[in-house]
């Protein structure tokens, strides 16, 4: 398998261009969540801007490390990839537990909340065109070891269920807990397949996700899954309806 390829054109621009629809739905989920939450027009705003302003300060950090080729050394272990695996659990947990977060998961309904994340279905679709075209390990697709397409699909449903209809909490949280397992398989899968472990072998490494524009598979794409799971939740501990 040649790892070296950059992939082609339109699978580069669909990576870039999910990522980018992906912090502009979450910017502007967290301005409507902010007014419906009770802040003025201004200081919801101000809300969404801040979370532009950190979301392309993190953007720009982690591209800048994968054009350098800091995430990918020629040798020893690959301290920073991991590094920024760690940020990325980090952030989740604080973006869940922000005051952001907080008005997510008190100021918008659960179908929202669960809709979200059907941004996992074109993602596995790209990543599977991934494998195809000779970058990414099989075992990452869902050809292989990786069944998060089942969230995504799951999530167009039951989010479209939860817009017009109530449905028991547990449903919900049933639903939340087997895409936040479905999200540790893939990333368990990832992590096994890094050159330092080669589970499945020399011949089916990950060592793409260290090359732009696919950093941004775990810089956005995971972190935003993981933080929207721990954000439902939240959400379901809220003690009124949400639908």
């Amino acid at each position: 398998m040649n790892y070296t390829l950059p992939g082609s054109w339109l699978l580069q621009a669909w990576f870039y261009g999910l990522a980018a629809a992906i912090l502009v739905a979450a910017s502007l989920l967290v301005r409507r969540s902010a007014r419906v939450f009770g802040d003025a027009p201004g200081e919801a705003a101000r809300r969404s801007r801040r979370f532009q302003v950190a979301a392309a300060s993190w953007v720009t950090i982690v591209s800048a490390a994968s054009y350098s080729g800091v995430l990918n050394p020629l040798a020893g272990p690959p301290w920073p990839f991991g590094l920024m695996f760690g940020s990325i659990v980090a952030l989740g947990v604080v973006i869940a537990r922000s005051a952001a977060g907080t008005r997510l998961a008190r100021g918008l309904p659960l179908s929202v909340l669960v809709g979200f994340q059907a941004f996992r279905l074109p993602l596995e679709v790209s990543m599977h065109q991934a494998y195809v075209e000779g970058l990414m390990p099989v075992q990452m697709s869902y050809s292989g070891r990786n069944f998060d397409i089942l969230t995504g699909v799951t999530a167009l449903v039951l989010g479209a269920v939860l817009a017009y209809r109530r449905l028991p909490r547990w449903v919900t949280y049933a639903w939340n807990v087997i895409g936040l397992a479905l999200l540790a398989n893939i990333v368990a899968v990832a992590l096994l397949s890094t050159p330092m472990i080669a589970y499945f072998g020399p011949d089916r490494l990950n060592v793409w996700v260290a090359r732009m524009p696919y950093t941004l598979l775990p810089a956005v794409m995971v972190l935003a899954a993981w933080a929207g799971h721990l954000i439902v939740f939240r959400a379901l501990k809220e003690p009124q309806e949400q639908t």
